[in-house]
């Protein structure tokens, strides 16, 4: 998307066709409070100041099955420096829905790993403090070394949610990849993370 108006009428095409918030940010790579903004303003009433974010465009990377590789053999490589680093070891990699679970397929193929998916949802849907849940149908987290796997963080809070679920269930979360970080940080609740581009706001 290249303008601002382009991303308020996708947040609005999402929000009419039943996207809830957090699925609208997933989907457009924003923040939830950007979603919000982007729905408040469509409505042309007073606007309240927009937030802080940045709109990621990864799409030239996710329509091409082999730039898609290559990211994620980038992420792998980034991966395996960091665990060398930390003197860890690996057994699961998680992809985080929707867009973190075809990275994290090619990394768990490229580091010879188990799978395993985590659903995220629009914490506002539900009542508990969890924002998602590890899918049955893939490889069991509990007791295991994990790398985590998402496209985008912005705010840590989905990625923090995941981590605390590994350690509920005496999984140990070893290390973080994403293709690009918002935060600018080097790490999330204590657990190293990679990524290919980091973004630093000066303003």
């Amino acid at each position: 998307m290249n303008n601002i108006e382009e991303m308020i009428q996708k947040a609005v095409e999402l929000q009419a066709n039943g996207f809830v918030t957090g699925q609208i940010a997933n989907e457009l790579n924003v923040s939830r409070e950007t979603v919000t903004w982007l729905l408040t303003r469509s409505k042309k009433d007073v606007v309240p100041p927009a937030p802080k974010d940045i709109s990621v465009n990864w799409s030239s990377i996710g329509q091409n099955s082999f730039r898609l590789k290559c990211v994620s053999q980038a992420l792998c490589d980034m991966v395996a420096e960091s665990l060398e680093t930390t003197d860890e070891t690996a057994e699961v990699v998680i992809g985080i829905g929707l867009s973190g679970i075809p990275i994290a397929t090619i990394m768990a193929e490229e580091l010879d790993l188990d799978f395993a998916i985590f659903h995220d949802y629009d914490d506002k849907k539900e009542k508990s403090r969890q924002r998602g849940i590890f899918s049955r149908n893939f490889a069991d987290v509990r007791e295991k070394n994990c790398i985590i796997v998402d496209d985008v963080v912005s705010s840590g809070a989905t990625i923090t949610d995941v981590v605390e679920q590994l350690r509920d269930v005496n999984a140990n979360p070893v290390a973080i990849a994403v293709i690009l970080d918002k935060m600018n940080s080097d790490s999330i609740a204590n657990v190293p993370l990679s990524s290919l581009v980091r973004i630093t706001r000066v303003d």
